[in-house]
């Protein structure tokens, strides 16, 4: 639809993990595959909009990358931490 605007939630934990992917890939963002056919993005936001640090993380990998995702909002690809909430 013309004059249609799409709000991206940029503080989002899974737009994080996919922005450090692209970073660590050198890819951009639009091209890689989508987060959901490894780990369900919502429940990685879920994680993170807990108003408690248990210090829980998400391990998974995509690709040939290990990401790790805590609770405090870190984001790590290959042990390279890429932000922290």
């Amino acid at each position: 639809m013309a004059g249609t605007t799409v709000e991206h939630y940029n503080d989002s934990i899974s737009l994080r993990v996919v922005e450090a992917l692209a970073t660590a890939t050198d890819t951009a963002a639009h091209e890689l595959e989508p987060l959901y056919n490894v780990v369900d993005p919502e429940a990685l936001d879920q994680l993170c909009k807990q108003d408690t640090n248990d210090g829980i993380h998400v391990t998974f990998e995509y690709g040939d990358s290990l990401v790790e995702v805590r609770s405090d909002g870190t984001v790590s690809v290959d042990g390279n931490v890429h932000g922290n909430g």
